[in-house]
């Protein structure tokens, strides 16, 4: 099985979905052991002295200013714990906890939190066990950090609370951690809050949300395409020198995949015949536009998680002269807001493939196609309702748009009186990107459908491929009104896992 090596100077994309998605294992490197130790000496230096230091001989957030003796300071760090672990709701996914987990060791690793290597070490333990803490929906409004989500799972490593097993058992965190011949950590100074003060819960969802919108672009690139092509459109809006003069990179890369599904087609440049236009309507004619300008969001999202990831986010820190000084850093404002940001975008794009699904339907406005793509318009209503669907997924998805870092609530006795709600907006993000391709996957069954029903016109060598391996997935082509909640939810699959792409860059090659 693959390892991620942990090291101090943070993780990349690739080892966050690999750990939350891939299973795989996690190993200690032995500079972040090192440093682990080197840290943990300064913390029991300070410990030691008599002077007052911020998390390491006080309370916390608004209770900061008592002094705690040497010998609460265990309890103090237990008490951190189980006190914040408040949070209500569903349990959230197996592999936003497997991230949230993963990144703070992360953090910890970086040799600036103070905590000790053993503690480390079974925050690895629990991962490589399969042990998923259970964490609720709410309890996190992103400042400091994803406070009851991280507690949490620190009180899974404490031997508290509840856990689910590597079979899907919810189980007490003491039995698991037994069966799996793990100890239960004894924290120490400033470690329970060191386990606590972190954006990792909104990081993690942000790093995978941007690998599932990675791939719903490019899908939305070839479902426009097939629209472009149902509709007898023209793809010389497609044109390279055309977008270099308006130079946007994601614009660019996504009229270079329209082209490339569409290249051969004998669909496309009739709109010149029985009904002749001068141009095909915005949500044909724009499709670059608005696809690309989501996929430079997304490059600017990629930038601020690959900062995030490269950072050690906790309070107070560690610093190599030996002090240990408060700060604001798990603050979550830089995630929070490319989160909405993504939202909006993923908002828009499916607004605009409804906006064709709904052309291709209306035979006022489809050039030539019949009413709904019925077999028999009035006897069958077609796919009428399945637009209704993706309307309503559009719906939705502009609600989830609402930015979450534009509000902020006071808390901790105004203490903590400006927040990020960086986790609501991962949230309805991780919702908004499973409605997209909801979307997605309607528009694509209906331009495949579509585009079956030009007799006589022969799609691109792109189109066909794709139409043949939607079929070979057990998606039906036109005929008269069938069940079709299963259609679309074998479509919904189709583009989910990747199949929809694998078919077209058979012929295509790799899309950007």
């Amino acid at each position: 099985m693959h390892t991620v090596v942990v090291g101090t100077s943070g993780v990349t994309a690739s080892d966050v979905l690999a750990v939350a998605r891939g299973g795989a294992r996690v190993q200690l490197s032995e500079e972040a052991v090192a440093a682990l130790a080197a840290a943990r000496e300064i913390v029991d230096a300070l410990a030691a002295k008599p002077d007052p230091v911020y998390g390491v001989s006080t309370g916390f957030g608004a209770l900061a200013t008592r002094h705690i003796s040497p010998e609460l300071r265990a309890q103090l760090q237990r008490n951190i714990v189980r006190s914040h672990a408040a949070g209500m709701g569903p349990a959230v996914e197996r592999e936003v906890v497997r991230a949230l987990m993963f990144l703070r060791l992360k953090t910890v690793c970086s040799g600036h939190t103070g905590v000790r290597p053993e503690v480390a070490q079974t925050m690895a333990d629990l991962l490589n066990a399969g042990i998923t803490p259970v964490v609720h929906e709410y309890g996190s409004l992103g400042c400091s950090g994803d406070l009851a989500p991280l507690s949490h799972c620190a009180l899974a490593l404490m031997g508290e609370g509840d856990a689910e097993g590597p079979d899907g058992v919810v189980r007490p965190a003491a039995e698991l951690l037994a069966a799996h011949g793990i100890q239960p950590v004894e924290l120490r100074e400033k470690e329970g809050l060191a386990l606590l003060n972190g954006t990792d819960g909104m990081l993690g969802m942000l790093v995978m949300a941007l690998a599932d919108l990675d791939t719903l672009y490019r899908s939305a690139d070839v479902t426009a395409a097939l629209s472009l092509e149902a509709l007898l459109g023209t793809d010389r809006v497609l044109a390279p020198e055309l977008h270099a003069i308006r130079p946007h990179p994601g614009q660019a890369a996504s009229a270079a995949n329209m082209a490339a599904v569409l290249k051969g087609s004998g669909l496309t440049g009739h709109h010149q015949d029985d009904a002749p236009r001068v141009q095909d309507a915005y949500s044909v004619r724009c499709a670059p536009q608005v696809a690309g300008a989501g996929r430079d969001t997304m490059t600017h999202a990629r930038l601020v998680a690959d900062r995030e990831l490269a950072s050690a986010v906790d309070n107070p820190v560690v610093l190599p002269d030996g002090r240990v000084e408060s700060n604001g850093n798990f603050h979550g404002a830089p995630v929070a807001y490319v989160l909405d940001f993504l939202a909006i975008a993923a908002a828009d794009l499916a607004s605009i493939a409804e906006r064709r699904t709904d052309r291709l339907l209306d035979k006022n406005r489809s050039h030539g196609l019949p009413p709904f793509l019925a077999d028999d318009a009035g006897v069958d209503s077609g796919l009428m309702i399945a637009q209704y669907t993706q309307a309503a997924l559009v719906s939705e998805l502009k609600r989830l748009a609402v930015p979450a870092s534009a509000d902020s609530i006071p808390s901790s006795a105004m203490q903590e009186d400006h927040v990020s709600m960086g986790w609501s907006a991962a949230r309805k993000l991780r919702t908004a990107v499973d409605n997209l391709t909801r979307v997605i996957a309607i528009e694509l069954y209906a331009a495949a459908r579509a585009v079956e029903l030009r007799e006589g016109l022969a799609p691109a060598p792109a189109s066909r491929a794709v139409i043949d391996a939607l079929r070979e997935a057990g998606v039906q082509g036109p005929g008269p009104d069938r069940f079709l909640a299963p259609d679309l939810a074998a479509a919904d699959a189709f583009v989910r896992d990747g199949r929809l792409l694998a078919a077209v860059e058979k012929v295509t090659g790799p899309l950007q």
